[in-house]
Parts: C-alpha cells; sequence; structure tokens
C-alpha cells in the first residue's frame, strides 16, 4: 500500500534513537500517521516541526500498519510562527483541535485547505484578521463532520433577515424579535459567520465566534469521545476576550 499526499505537520515525536512519529492533516486521506526514519536528525526534523507543510509519500504493507512517510518541505513556517506570541497560540490551537476532532485517515480536504489558508493568514504583515479565519475554520470542521450549524433562517419565526443569535441546543440561528426574552440564553451570532465580506469584525465579534464554535466542537465532537477541549483551544479564548475589553 502507498500513496502521496500534501499535509500539515499537526505533530512530531522521537521514536527510537533516530526515528520521528508524525501525526499529518492531509489533503485526500484525513489525519495520518506514520514514522520517518531518521526523523530526529538535524538535518530532518527542522522540516517536520508543527505548522510546515508537506510532500508526503506513505507506504506500508497493510493499509492497517502505521507505515512510513518520506518527505518533502513545501511550506515552512514553524519558526515564523513560533517568533509571535499570538500566532502561536493559533498554531497550537490549530493543531490540538485538528488532532482531537478530525478522524483518522477520513478524508476532508475542506478541512486541510481552509486550515493552510488560516496558517498562512497567522503570517501575513497585516495578521490581525486570522482570528476570524480561525473561527470560520471551526465552523467549516463542524460542517464537515455532520454537525454543522444551521445559519439559514430563524429557528423561531422562519425569517431570514436580522439573524442575531444561535440555539445552543439546536445549533440553529435566531433572529432579534425570536430570541426575545430569552435571548440572554443564546449565543450571539457574529455577522462575519453570515456574510464573508462583512466588514472586518471586531474583537469582541471574534470572541462570539470562539464562544459559539467552541460549544458545538465540545458537546458535539469530542464529549461524546470522551474528550476535553484541549488547553491550547482554551488559550485562544483567553486571548480573544482580553483583545474584546
Amino acid at each position: 500500500m502507498e500513496w502521496s499526499d500534501d499535509a500539515i505537520v499537526l505533530s512530531s515525536r522521537a521514536h527510537g534513537e533516530s526515528g520521528a512519529i508524525l501525526d499529518l492533516l492531509t489533503r485526500d486521506h484525513g489525519r495520518h500517521a506514520g514514522l520517518v526514519r531518521g526523523g530526529a536528525s538535524r538535518r530532518i526534523r527542522p522540516a517536520l516541526q508543527p505548522g510546515n507543510s508537506l510532500h508526503v509519500h506513505w507506504r506500508a504493507r497493510l493499509e492497517e500498519h502505521l507505515g512510513s512517510f518520506t518527505c518533502e518541505l513545501a511550506r515552512a513556517r514553524a519558526g515564523e510562527l513560533m517568533d509571535s506570541r499570538d500566532a502561536l497560540a493559533g498554531l497550537n490551537a490549530f493543531t490540538a483541535v485538528a488532532s482531537a476532532a478530525v478522524p483518522e485517515r477520513e478524508a476532508h480536504a475542506a478541512i486541510f485547505a481552509g486550515g493552510e489558508i488560516v496558517l498562512d493568514a497567522m503570517m501575513a504583515e497585516n495578521a490581525d484578521h486570522w482570528l476570524a479565519l480561525y473561527v470560520r475554520w471551526e465552523a467549516g470542521l463542524l460542517e464537515a463532520l455532520g454537525f454543522g450549524m444551521d445559519l439559514s433562517e430563524c429557528a423561531a419565526t422562519g425569517v431570514k433577515d436580522d439573524l442575531s443569535y444561535v440555539s445552543p441546543r439546536s445549533g440553529r440561528a435566531v433572529s432579534r424579535d425570536g430570541a426575545g426574552i430569552y435571548a440572554n440564553r443564546l449565543f450571539k451570532l457574529p455577522a462575519f459567520l453570515l456574510d464573508s465580506r462583512a466588514c472586518a469584525p471586531s474583537s469582541d465579534e471574534v470572541a462570539a465566534g470562539l464562544a459559539l464554535t467552541g460549544h458545538f466542537l465540545l458537546e458535539r465532537v469530542l464529549r461524546p469521545h470522551g474528550k476535553e477541549m484541549p488547553p491550547a483551544r482554551l488559550r485562544l479564548d483567553t486571548m480573544a476576550a482580553r483583545e474584546s475589553e
């Protein structure tokens, strides 16, 4: 069994005297692990850092085996991301959530493509907008896993305008009028999740978006499999809340 693919490094850990076990988010083969022989060497190790993009070739005798990777660096991001405290927080949240939520060996090309966009945005000269992109990535992750929110119309009235909240139980949008006296029990729905062309979101909107997607990731994806929200993702909430003060 063998295949080639594009991948983002989620984690790398030493194996034996000179090897490394890589956990990758691939374009066409989902989250996939494999052994890199010589991966702990000074020549290869820098390419295997979280956040970097690789071209990989995987080979194993049987499909269910761990198998081995040969890797070629396609885009080096790790060093630059680690130079910024905020970008490092974003990288850690992305890799932790992808590792916890994306099923092994289940292809989700859109999750991979969105991940590359978010990681590149963290490195941009004007990187203020990457948090909103990250929230969109988590919303897309929920959609890909079958737990997407329904933001098409108000769950209470059926109207399609003035959608301002999301029900924490159903994941459906609710209009301002439809929410009524129950608004304080609902999640705020930031405009940038309804329209990607919306004006640059405020810090409050980004914090609201993280709270929204985080809730459904925890309740619908992680806890049913005995997992809790990764600490790295919780630190992103703290960072966003600090910026909204």
